[in-house]
């Protein structure tokens, strides 16, 4: 048993302004940030490595009562033997992470949480609080960089190995995805790329790991599960379309969407997939019939929200190892897809696609999907996206469609 010791109190600051006045003194940080609603948390620090919170004796203090927040960077496949590249080999493997300060803004205001092993020590608090408070504003600043581009023939080749499996039963849909190369034209830092992501056109959860060197970032639109009590909710997130020049373009694009056949049938295998975890795992299953439209800022999907009561006993670290991978990032059947994506991808993919978020001391928290993503070590790095194919998938469409996709991770270089 791990005894924490966990201080939380009320800062009149800016978390993002805190941050990057702060992040200078700790090379581990870790980012959580809904950019459409107040559940931000940007820690900085690495205090405890745990398994499970059954590892954790957490004692509470300061003027706030609140939960020490646990980040948690999970691997799209954890169990595959191929190496990851060198930048995300350089992670360790570790499940639950208590960094020593965390920012967290919610629906009650701005907070500043200390952790320690210890009690902690009212003048690191205060000095904490100080920093955050004088913090200035920030500023976002583009990074040039170049990309280097694959060849249309690798990804034709990719295609047709998963269009030989699908013709032969062996899986009904299967999710590919392209790595590219980004060399950026001077060094830039962790804080960064968050700042252009934050302020920055991208919709969604701005996530960030950074261990020591070396960073992983990106703004993914796909939450996994967020659990609040008993309340569990997730979502079923595929069939893709541009977004459109304008809001006529963008309507008719999402008019064709609903209609197409093929971006329907890779929702549904979402949908089907979702339904029988909750349906194992809650009860007063919640979820729509027909999907709606989600509009980001460069691509729109199906989405089709799904929300439920949890069975008692039930975790939210349990739910998201039910839940991924979804087909949404694997394919159909689940497992024979993964294995399909290990022989064709020449490449590990890390944290590409996986399950990313936080859980604090009472087991509520949340994941999100690792997308639109890529690792770095401040001068050169991967980008990566991805696209469901099915029988009827056309390659030169599906590369197209990932490009569009990378658009998301490029943004945070301005």
């Amino acid at each position: 048993m791990t005894r924490i010791y966990s201080y939380t109190q009320a800062i009149d600051a800016d978390i993002v302004d805190a941050f990057c006045l702060l992040q200078k003194g700790f090379t581990d940080q870790f980012v959580y940030y809904r950019k459409e609603a107040p559940v931000r948390f940007m820690g900085l620090g690495r205090c405890v490595a745990l398994p499970t919170l059954d590892e954790a004796e957490i004692t509470l203090e300061g003027p706030v009562h609140a939960q020490p927040v646990f980040f948690s960077f999970n691997r799209f496949d954890g169990a595959n033997p191929a190496l990851a590249d060198e930048l995300f080999s350089s992670f360790p493997r570790l499940r639950l992470m208590l960094p020593e300060v965390v920012l967290i803004e919610n629906e009650r205001g701005t907070f500043l949480q200390v952790n320690s092993l210890g009690p902690v020590y009212a003048g690191r608090v205060q000095r904490f609080s100080r920093d955050c408070e004088r913090a200035p504003e920030r500023s976002a600043a583009p990074i040039p960089y170049q990309l280097e581009m694959d060849s249309r023939e690798q990804w034709q080749e990719a295609m047709a190995q998963a269009g030989e499996a699908l013709s032969e039963g062996r899986v009904r849909k299967v999710v590919l995805s392209r790595r590219l190369r980004l060399q950026a034209g001077h060094p830039f830092s962790s804080k960064d790329v968050l700042v252009n992501l934050i302020d920055g056109d991208a919709v969604g959860t701005v996530l960030l790991y950074r261990y020591a060197d070396v960073f992983f970032c990106g703004c993914t639109p796909e939450l996994l599960v967020r659990k609040n009590g008993c309340t569990v909710e997730s979502m079923c997130l595929a069939g893709t379309c541009p977004a459109g020049a304008d809001g006529e373009e963008s309507a008719v694009l999402a008019r064709q969407l609903m209609a197409d056949r093929k971006n329907r049938e890779e929702h549904q295998f979402v949908v089907d997939f979702i339904r029988t975890v909750f349906e194992r795992t809650c009860y007063n299953v919640e979820i729509p019939a027909e999907p709606r439209i989600m509009r980001l800022a460069h691509v729109q999907h199906l989405f089709t929200p799904v929300k439920a009561q949890v069975l008692e006993g039930v975790s939210l670290w349990q739910l998201a190892e039910d839940l991924h991978p979804t087909p949404a990032t694997a394919g159909a059947p689940v497992g024979e897809a993964t294995m399909l994506i290990r022989r064709i991808e020449p490449y590990n993919r890390g944290f590409y696609a996986g399950a990313c978020g936080y859980v604090d001391g009472a087991g509520d928290g949340e994941f999100s999907v690792a997308l639109r993503t890529g690792v770095f070590d401040g001068e050169m790095g991967y980008v990566y996206g991805g696209c469901g194919i099915v029988e009827e998938s056309d390659a030169q469409a599906e590369y197209e469609e990932i490009n569009l996709k990378l658009r998301t991770i490029l943004s945070a270089f301005g």
